[in-house]
């Protein structure tokens, strides 16, 4: 039933808000972040600035870093992961409860960054995790952070919570844990989780010769 907005307007002056539940559990949920605490490499000096007074990220309801995937909601990968710590931090994942979500921070922990072509680095920890929000810089600044707070906040806020529309862990038949890779002969073993990541497709450069020649 919709409410007039004039209506509405002056009740909230009056101190009366009229919301649906869905607006209000997911205000709820985007107001009390509680990020894991933990860091890989030189993001996690960011991040951790970020948490100091100088930026305050308690004001974005986000600043209580736990420090047992038990009672964190967040994992902010910072910084470079290793094909040697990649199983750790995917069993941090299965261990932290529903709903939980991920920041890829900074350009390692996206891709790799600049030891991408390195034989021990994890190229994208989106292989084994799904992530949420991608910070690029290398490192990014805690400003960067605080804008993936807020858009994760956003994302909250607009979780559909209708049947046939809601998230990954509200679905019964959803794995309740994601693969932990192990170390195989060559590599880590499986080399990334398919059922969450999709490497991309490779172009193939086309020149001006080609071009001319189909019109």
């Amino acid at each position: 039933m919709a409410i007039d907005p004039g209506l509405k307007s002056e009740l909230q002056k009056h101190g009366i808000f009229i919301l649906p539940f869905e607006e209000l559990y997911n205000w709820s949920r985007k107001s009390s972040i509680w990020p894991l605490q933990f860091g890989l490499a030189c993001c996690a000096i960011e991040m951790i600035a970020t948490a100091a007074s100088r930026y305050d990220l308690a004001r974005f309801g986000a600043e209580v870093f736990r420090a047992t995937p038990r009672q964190a909601d967040l994992m902010i990968v910072a910084g470079t992961v290793t094909k040697k710590m990649a199983p750790q931090v995917v069993r941090l994942w299965n261990q932290m409860p529903e709903p939980k979500y991920c920041i890829a921070m900074g350009a390692c922990a996206i891709s790799g960054g600049p030891f991408k072509e390195g034989y021990n680095v994890l190229k994208g920890i989106d292989r084994y995790i799904p992530v949420d929000v991608h910070i690029p810089g290398c490192p990014p600044r805690p400003e960067a952070l605080i804008h993936a707070i807020m858009t994760l906040q956003r994302k909250i806020a607009a979780t559909d919570l209708e049947a046939g529309r809601r998230p990954r862990w509200y679905d019964p038949q959803a794995p309740a844990e994601f693969p932990v890779p192990q170390y195989g002969a060559h590599d880590l073993e499986p080399p990334a989780n398919r059922e969450i990541w999709h490497p991309p497709r490779n172009y193939r450069e086309v020149t001006i010769d080609e071009v001319l020649k189909k019109g």
